[in-house]
């Protein structure tokens, strides 16, 4: 009997800072806006990727998850750890102020046990 392989959702994971609100004051609609930023030039630079045209057919199926991370060094962090695992995403750098304030991936399925634990590392459910 075939044993079924069953695939993870596509799932975009956006991570804004938290310290945004906090030593910096920024509202929390400012710092949605940062995540909003973020998630749309992802979709927009990946938009040729077959993992995002996939996730781009069902829009009222999408699956999103929204992230905290401490600030701009822990950002950084997981950035780094994204590029050396090759997954797609985009750095938003709020500008006039050249401040990185949130990061989104591009659509992921399987995930390397690398890279969730990055997110687990850094990472919390934004609250």
């Amino acid at each position: 009997m075939a044993t079924a392989v069953v695939k993870e959702h596509l799932t975009m994971f956006i991570v804004v800072r938290k310290d945004l609100t906090k030593s910096l004051n920024w509202n929390n609609g400012s710092v949605m806006t940062q995540a909003c930023h973020a998630a749309t030039a992802v979709l927009h630079v990946t938009r040729n990727d077959p993992d995002t045209v996939e996730y781009l057919t069902d829009i009222t199926r999408m699956h999103k998850v929204v992230l905290e991370t401490k600030n701009a060094n822990s950002l950084e962090k997981l950035e780094t750890i994204l590029k050396e695992h090759q997954v797609p995403h985009y750095k938003w750098i709020e500008q006039p102020e050249d401040i990185p304030t949130a990061l989104a991936t591009a659509p992921l399925g399987e995930r390397s046990p690398e890279v969730k634990n990055a997110f687990k590392k850094y990472c919390s459910l934004y609250r």
